[in-house]
């Protein structure tokens, strides 16, 4: 199996469970990291697609429809303010973006939750730090 095929499978696992919009995501197959870690869960959660140090070139990246956006850039494309608000309702689930068409993106809000035994608070705590380590990675 060639390397781009095993990134492929791997990330499809982590994936496509987590997008399932019903009561099936009680089964989340992502691994458990640290609710305190921004850079720990982008890591495990979003690097796959959207590369290391967040500028779309993910392996998995190239075998998707849509190119992925370049994150470092969210606060230059809003004026240089970093849109927290927006970046916090995208990783719920809460409104999309036209980059991930209908949902492709997975829906961390509903695995986060899962993650943490429907503990709310903690969810909050994830989006936050994830949303902060985004803030992070922006271009100067």
């Amino acid at each position: 199996m060639s390397t781009h095929v095993a990134v492929l499978v791997l990330a499809s696992a982590l994936v496509l469970p987590a997008t399932a919009q019903n009561s099936e995501v009680k089964k989340v197959p992502a691994r458990y990291t640290s609710p305190a870690s921004g850079a720990e869960m982008y890591k495990a959660y979003c690097a796959s697609c959207h590369g290391v140090k967040g500028l779309g070139d993910g392996p998995v990246a190239e075998h998707l429809k849509i190119p992925m956006p370049d994150l470092t850039n969210l606060a230059k494309q809003n004026k240089g303010v970093f849109p927290s608000v927006h970046v916090t309702a995208v990783i719920r689930g809460e409104v999309g973006v036209r980059s991930h068409g209908l949902q492709d993106m997975p829906v961390w809000g509903p695995v986060f939750l899962n993650l943490n035994n429907r503990q709310e608070a903690a969810v909050h705590m994830r989006v936050s730090n994830l949303t902060k380590y985004l803030e992070s990675l922006q271009a100067k």
